[in-house]
């Protein structure tokens, strides 16, 4: 898969998913400027030459139901539940495959990177449990893996085809310790047992 082509997949789909996103953190009387300037904000920053231009989010509309104390409410914005909380946040997305959930770490490491207005896209299938204890979730542009003790971070690309290849999380390589990051001529991921990187179009596995 081409880096630069996996890393430029939002179009028009990044605004409404990141409008989404703030209305999901909340839509109070007092915020609704805030979060209307912070999208126009997010257009302006994911615009691209023939972009198409986008509907504003009509917060008047938008309503909030109190739960718990823990919890900040459930809103359900373009086909996405979502609740945040500190005990348990997760949102809940529509997609071909039916309605699928993102909670817990992954879910936070989600929304870090940007949700579906990022590279990473709609998720393709539920969380599944990794080893020791570890959980992960697939999306069209790539996955997340938590554990308790490298956290959670994202693998992709041909990075991911490599670590797959040599068994994932079960492998030698064990889960991620960084998301991918850029090094001369290229990207590199570092696991629990080595490190792959890809430079110049070719992916090399160093275990440690």
């Amino acid at each position: 898969m081409n880096h630069f082509a996996r890393r430029t997949a939002a179009g028009s789909a990044a605004v409404l998913a990141a409008a989404g996103l703030l209305l999901a953190a909340g839509c109070t009387d007092e915020n609704k400027d805030k979060a209307k300037d912070a999208v126009a904000s997010v257009t302006s920053a994911v615009g691209a030459p023939g972009a198409s231009a986008t509907t504003e989010h009509d917060m008047d509309a938008m309503t909030t139901t109190p739960g718990a104390e823990t919890t900040s409410g459930a809103e359900t914005t373009s086909g996405a539940a979502t609740t945040g909380g500190a005990a348990g946040e997760s949102t809940t997305i529509s997609t071909p495959n039916g309605d699928i959930t993102i909670s817990g770490e992954v879910y936070k490491k989600y929304v870090a990177a940007g949700a579906a207005a990022s590279p990473l896209g709609a998720p393709e299938e539920a969380q599944e449990s990794g080893p020791d204890g570890g959980e992960y979730q697939d999306f069209t542009g790539g996955t997340i893996y938590w554990s308790k003790d490298s956290g959670a971070h994202i693998v992709w690309g041909e990075i991911r085809e490599a670590w797959e290849e040599n068994g994932g999380a079960n492998g030698t390589l064990g889960y991620p310790t960084s998301d991918e990051k850029d090094i001369t001529g290229g990207k590199q991921s570092d696991f629990t047992g080595g490190t792959i990187t890809w430079v110049n179009g070719e992916t090399t596995v160093t275990p440690k």
